[in-house]
């Protein structure tokens, strides 16, 4: 019997990019390369487990945007094309290294990596990746929860409680079309919570979120079993919490796995080591390099100087990686054990996804290779899904978290700066008028003025993302995140003066709706009051 619960939580998110007119647009890469590196990866690691009746249960946030992307015909026609220039850029990298013993292997490497994920792509999968991860769903292996609609920021949502509630149903209602079932828990974005938002999950039947530690530390009353239990707010939904310990050990580049001098080095790339001439068709059409996912240095040291990367050894390094953390999970059972009280403590151990592989190009093998020692090597825990502890421990105290966020510093303050305060005024005031419009427009409007409705909603949540403010506070893309924020915003604005003034330009529309093709089915009257 284990005396403990291990919950792997994977948070699977990208904002909605998507730029029909441009033929090439750098901001799509974001999907495109997340792809190739973490959700094909990830794939191919849960359906080798799977097909080697290796028993594993991870939970895996899908989150509304991403699944809206990864089913967009287009995007995945561009994905195609982008994986035949990789694999191309392969088999010119191995002639080019073909006289020497060092780099001539890892080309063959990369570009073995690159056909690999071109045939899993289109034969094992049918560019079908959803359906995949649906298919891990009903055999039991992942437990897929949903997000906010667009990764909305709720804590500064709070003084219109209609935009809240709309974030969360329009996900949840998006999640029942997608795979089926109620979302059985939900990632709040950024783990941003207030008191209150657990009545909207209520009404969606999701029965579980999370939050950052302090999240629950600093609960009202006070948890008794700390971090290592959920509790029930009043509404009835729990609140489980992350944990450091875990949690730093994998993902810190300075303290954690991914920094290993062994492992590959992100920012090395031949898109930007090798001369532009060669390179210049797998770059940008303007000239200006990026990366190709081609990479040949390992970490090495902080020097500038690298060495060269071998993967075997790498392979070899995340093995141990796994096995330290199956080491320290044990040990951190071990020592809990006795001080949870009415349960079996649970250690929930949340990541970025993309730190799988994107980040962490080793971080499929090493989730592979944990999740065989798990199931092989001890017997002192398992792995659950929030779904499975609460199916053991249905009896957990009841509290109120304090509103809290992850992030610097725990409270917003990564949402809510100096650098991206303009925003809010804006987001409350569109907020407000669509309210409005949803509570003036009656049921059988006129389609015409229906689709506008519809599309002011799908243009307030795309103005709501979170990513956007987030960008603009690190100081990474900051003009397109200004752009994106602006620009769903006016759109916004002009669809309102044209239902209010009763002159609706339907070419202007149907070329938003092209565009922003989020949510078909929304229904802009989630945001009528109650």
């Amino acid at each position: 019997m284990s005396i403990g619960s291990l919950a792997i939580i994977l948070h699977a998110h990208l904002p909605f990019v998507r730029h029909p007119e441009y033929e090439n647009f750098l901001e799509e890469d974001w999907l495109y390369e997340a792809i190739s590196e973490t959700y094909l990866p990830l794939l191919l690691v849960f359906d080798r487990l799977a097909e080697e009746d290796v028993p594993f249960r991870l939970t895996l946030t899908l989150t509304p945007t991403l699944v809206t992307m990864l089913r967009d015909e287009l995007l995945m026609s561009r994905y195609a094309q982008r994986l035949e220039r990789l694999c191309e850029l392969g088999a010119r990298e191995v002639h080019r290294t073909r006289n020497d013993p060092v780099f001539g292997r890892l080309a063959r490497f990369h570009r073995d990596h690159f056909e690999s994920l071109r045939q899993a792509f289109h034969e094992r999968y049918k560019r079908d990746l959803v359906g995949a991860f649906r298919r891990l769903q009903d055999a039991g292996h992942l437990e897929i929860i949903t997000c906010n609609a667009t990764h909305g920021f709720l804590p500064l949502m709070q003084q219109t409680p209609e935009a809240v509630r709309a974030q969360i149903s329009v996900a949840a209602s998006h999640y029942r079309l997608t795979f089926g079932r109620d979302a059985p828990g939900i990632w709040l974005a950024e783990c941003g919570y207030f008191p209150g938002v657990e009545k909207f999950l209520a009404a969606e039947r999701i029965r579980y979120f999370f939050v950052d530690t302090h999240g629950l530390t600093d609960a009202t009353p006070r948890p008794l079993n700390g971090p290592f239990a959920p509790i029930y707010t009043e509404a009835g939904v729990a609140a489980y919490a992350r944990d450091p310990e875990s949690s730093q050990q994998v993902w810190s580049a300075e303290r954690g796995y991914p920094g290993d001098p062994h492992y590959r080095e992100f920012y090395r790339d031949i898109g930007w080591d090798l001369e532009l001439d060669y390179v210049r068709p797998y770059i940008q059409p303007t000239g200006d390099r990026k990366n190709t996912g081609f990479k040949y240095y390992r970490i090495t040291g902080k020097a500038q100087d690298k060495q060269p990367y071998d993967p075997d050894l790498a392979r070899e390094r995340a093995d141990v990686h796994a096995g330290n953390f199956l080491f320290n999970r044990e040990k951190q059972f071990e020592w809990l054990a006795g001080k949870v009280s009415g349960r079996k403590p649970v250690v929930v151990a949340p990541y970025d996804a993309e730190l799988f592989g994107h980040w962490w190009f080793e971080g499929p093998w090493f989730l592979d290779a944990l999740l065989r020692k798990v199931a092989r090597e001890q017997k002192t825990f398992s792995l659950v899904t929030p779904s499975d502890d609460l199916a053991a421990h249905p009896e957990n105290q009841v509290a109120t978290p304090p509103l809290s966020s992850w992030g610097a510093g725990g409270y917003a303050t990564m949402w809510l700066d100096g650098a991206n305060d303009w925003i809010y005024r804006h987001l409350h005031h569109c907020a407000r008028q669509m309210i409005a419009l949803a509570k003036d427009f009656p049921d059988d409007s006129p389609t015409l003025q229906r689709r506008a409705l519809n599309q002011a909603a799908r243009e307030l949540l795309l103005a709501q993302s979170s990513d956007w403010a987030f960008i603009m506070k690190t100081g990474t893309m900051v003009d397109y995140a200004v752009r994106r924020t602006k620009e769903h915003v006016l759109r916004f604005l002009r669809l309102h003066e044209q239902l209010r003034a009763g002159r609706i330009d339907e070419e202007q529309l149907t070329r938003f709706e092209s565009t922003s093709t989020v949510f078909p089915e929304i229904d802009y009257r989630v945001y009528r009051p109650e």
